[in-house]
């Protein structure tokens, strides 16, 4: 019978990407430390260091979803507009000749 594998709420992976960024011990150690494998410390820390920025960034999601709601809404107007004409289209074409 296979073991269930462990699910880690976010605070907790967190601390631990944190312990190894400090660099004051070895992955196998903190991996020892929290019942890890030192390849899943080391996936967090880098998950961490990768989005570290957006922590900084503007809003409380970051820059880069900011931007893409901001272009979408840009955007949005132009498909309004195409999808008008297409329905007026095919009502035109649904109606009976006779009409």
């Amino acid at each position: 019978m296979k073991a269930k594998r462990k699910r880690h709420d976010p605070a907790f992976k967190a601390r631990v990407a944190l312990e190894a960024s400090k660099g004051s011990q070895t992955f196998p150690e903190i991996a020892r430390a929290f019942d890890l494998h030192p390849a899943q410390v080391a996936a967090w820390k880098k998950i961490m260091t990768a989005g570290a920025a957006g922590v900084f960034g503007p809003g409380p999601r970051g820059g880069a979803e900011a931007a893409d709601r901001e272009r979408e809404r840009d955007e949005l107007p132009a498909k309004i507009g195409q999808l008008v004409v297409e329905v007026d289209c095919l009502r035109k074409k649904s109606t009976p000749l006779g009409r």
